[in-house]
């Protein structure tokens, strides 16, 4: 277990977890991630244990947004995502949590102050709604290889790690 420190660019939001799993190996590339918080097209998570969120500063700072995964839908077959949750003052997104998944918190990488650590592989997902101009295919400087998703994978964040023998 890893114990992990993230901020807000402002540094009004200040907050720690614990997580197994600290890789940020998965790139999301919905459009949902996208305009939320993916400057380069993409958006990049990690996992941490929802139990061990503590707020060290700023909680009165902080707000969530819920996304329409279907927004072409009627309105009364809409369904909302989980709960973005940001600082109020400069808008950085902190972390993601699902209530289909109460144990885990989905802390966005760029808001993690502490080190982590560079994947050896990656992965692409929800490239249907990639935009041309982000190249998912592209490898980051020392990484090995990219699996690429059309759809989100059968797998989870902690399965990965586990798999690629890197949980903690």
């Amino acid at each position: 277990m890893k114990q992990l420190k993230g901020s807000c660019h402002c540094g009004a939001v200040e907050f720690e977890f614990k997580t197994p799993a600290p890789v940020p190996f998965m790139r999301c590339y919905c459009s949902i991630c996208r305009k939320t918080s993916g400057g380069g097209g993409y958006t990049v998570n990690i996992v941490g244990m929802s139990d061990t969120l503590t707020i060290a500063r700023g909680k009165e700072n902080l707000k969530s947004y819920r996304a329409i995964k279907n927004k072409e839908a009627p309105e009364k077959d809409q369904v909302l995502c989980q709960n973005r949750y940001f600082c109020t003052t400069c808008a950085s997104y902190l972390w993601a949590h699902c209530d289909d998944y109460p144990q885990w918190i989905y802390p966005y990488a760029s808001a993690i102050d502490s080190e982590l650590p560079v994947p050896q592989k990656t992965a692409s997902i929800m490239l249907e709604s990639a935009k041309k101009w982000a190249n998912p295919r592209e490898l980051p400087s020392g990484v090995d290889a990219n699996e690429t998703f059309n759809v989100y994978p059968d797998y989870s964040l902690e399965q990965w790690h586990k798999d690629h023998g890197q949980l903690c």
